[in-house]
């Protein structure tokens, strides 16, 4: 897909948001950015935060083997721990990708003495660009190999409200 393809659609997706006035009503510039992301894994939550207050909650799909935290590549589990948002891809092979600073140290120590790679990638994003499965079981399953995915509506929400090394704190 090319760049101003994606556009296209990021600008027709911003155009169908509905206003939502605990976002954007009375804050400077329009709407208030998240300062803090926090994942809550046992209850499929994703959570927005500006100023400790919370901005918005979204319905979220974890990887394949939910519990627990990340021990090593292709355990399809979501990490849990203390990271940051980091690079931003619009062209991934899902819609809109926000990179998890996954590993952080205390993981590469723990893999390292468990013999095995800690894995990467770690990504919140939208549906995959090509489904192979209809839209709902991807909305109402986990379904990744450890990434946090959410509707594409709301990962355009997400990557709008967040900025570049916002912590986010996976819970279990």
């Amino acid at each position: 897909m090319t760049m101003r393809v994606s556009l296209l659609i990021v600008c027709a997706l911003l155009a169908a948001l509905p206003v939502h006035a605990d976002i954007f009503e009375g804050r400077p510039g329009g709407f208030a950015t998240a300062d803090r992301v926090v994942v809550r894994k046992s209850e499929r939550t994703l959570l927005l935060y500006h100023d400790g207050q919370p901005l918005k909650s979204y319905r979220i799909s974890l990887g394949l083997n939910p519990r627990g935290p990340k021990e090593r590549e292709g355990d399809f589990r979501t990490p849990e721990g203390h990271y940051l948002l980091t690079r931003r891809n619009p062209q991934s092979d899902f819609f809109l990708s926000i990179q998890v600073s996954y590993p952080g140290p205390q993981d590469l120590v723990a893999a390292r003495r468990n013999g095995v790679p800690p894995g990467g990638l770690i990504m919140i994003h939208g549906l995959p660009n090509i489904p192979k499965h209809p839209r709902d079981r991807y909305l109402s399953s986990d379904w990744t190999d450890g990434c946090i995915a959410l509707s594409n509506e709301d990962m355009l929400e997400v990557w709008l409200l967040t900025r570049g090394d916002t912590p986010i704190e996976i819970l279990p």
